[in-house]
């Protein structure tokens, strides 16, 4: 089994649950960025072990959040000796509008992805773009390059709708068997 890893940062709880369905989809290890910004103590140790880093941050004011822009700052040390160099990577994100700019925030997380020299993996989900199609679809955002989740700014993140949770651990899944593909 390939080592994967979901790195996130979640303000009020939405994009927690929703690495939690990544993570799920994936059999991958957690690591969650604090309030503060930091890794636990042996987060970038476990992060230059693995196989693939799916990284996941709410989307605020059109972009990540100052806490994960921390972490990606920080991570110039893996950067600079080439650490994740070839690892597989993919992103997703949670805001509370249904555009919300996410799509900024996944190319924020492809670029940090395509410095550190990794490889991108998208969802290749179709989308449920026909009239039939309901809220609570797989990829109803309609997502090819990375997971998206909508909740609303009042919604608790227990009340995220089962097809975007359903998404997301479709799309860990995904990460998981490509991996398992590029592993030597």
């Amino acid at each position: 089994m390939p080592k994967v890893t979901v790195i996130y940062h979640s303000g009020y709880g939405h994009t927690k649950r929703m690495a939690e369905s990544v993570a799920a989809g994936a059999a991958a290890t957690l690591i969650a960025i604090d309030a503060e910004g930091n890794l636990p103590a042996d987060g970038w140790d476990v992060l230059k072990a693995s196989d693939a880093i799916i990284m996941g941050s709410p989307t605020y004011m059109g972009s990540v959040s100052w806490q994960f822009k921390k972490f990606a700052d920080a991570s110039s040390k893996p950067w600079f000796t080439q650490d994740w160099k070839d690892k597989l990577f993919a992103g997703f994100t949670n805001s509370a509008s249904m555009n919300g700019d996410k799509h900024s925030t996944l190319h924020y997380l492809f670029t940090l992805a395509m410095q550190h020299g990794g490889l991108w993996v998208g969802t290749a989900n179709m989308p449920s773009n026909t009239k039939a199609a309901q809220r609570n679809d797989v990829n109803y955002l309609g997502s090819f390059s990375g997971a998206m989740a909508q909740s609303p700014s009042d919604c608790s993140p227990d009340e995220m709708l089962p097809g975007d949770l359903e998404t997301a651990r479709l799309f860990g899944t995904r990460v998981a068997e490509t991996a398992d593909r590029f592993k030597p």
